[in-house]
């Protein structure tokens, strides 16, 4: 029985939001962090890749089934970008790795795109899950968020791009939501509601 499983990650804004929404399966989730392991590569170009590779990495490293997230903003004026590089956005510009100077650097970057249309973007988490690092079979589960660039940081809850990530239908940012509504629909509550169907229909 599937008592105990490894989160890929050593963000505890990750951390917090996954336990709570996987709270319902009664699983005890620990990151890599608390138990020593290094974190993996990030070579790919696709959440997806990333996702699984650092789920293959925990599990093998630490002999649990294990669960990673991959996470990023995708900007329509950007192509998509900056996509699996979100967590490094700001070192393209010279500032040190950060969510204040992710935010700072992008609303840089989008200085002169003013229209609601020109502003568009999606928060995307992608979730990878193993039973053991060889596992043939991972499970997949995505979520997809899309709204707009505010044009400066509003709200204290949440992390990253959540302060500037306007969401039309609730007339806020994400980090203006109480936390129990963005975890609802959120990217990643998306992602992990998929996530725990997928869990019980097979592993479980």
């Amino acid at each position: 029985m599937l008592k105990k499983i490894v989160l890929a990650s050593n963000n505890k804004g990750k951390l917090a939001e996954l336990k709570a929404m996987l709270n319902p399966l009664g699983l005890t989730l620990v990151s890599q962090a608390e138990l020593d392991l290094p974190e993996a590569d990030e070579p790919f170009r696709t959440f997806v890749e990333n996702a699984l590779a650092k789920a293959r990495q925990a599990s093998r490293l630490s002999g649990l089934p294990a669960l990673a997230d991959d996470a990023g903003l995708c900007v329509d004026a950007f192509g998509g970008l900056p996509g699996v590089d979100t967590a490094f956005y700001a070192t393209q510009f010279g500032y040190a790795r950060g969510d204040d100077n992710n935010v700072k650097a992008l609303l840089e970057q989008m200085a002169g795109l003013a229209e609601p249309a020109q502003r568009r973007a999606a928060l995307v988490s992608t979730l990878v899950a193993v039973r053991s690092a060889e596992d043939p079979e991972p499970l997949i589960a995505s979520g997809r968020v899309a709204g707009e660039i505010a044009p400066a940081p509003v709200g204290s809850n949440g992390f990253g791009f959540d302060p500037v990530m306007y969401i039309p239908e609730f007339g806020k940012t994400f980090a203006q939501l109480p936390v129990e509504v963005k975890n609802a629909n959120s990217h990643r509550g998306k992602a992990a509601r998929q996530m725990i169907e997928l869990m019980r229909e097979r592993w479980l």
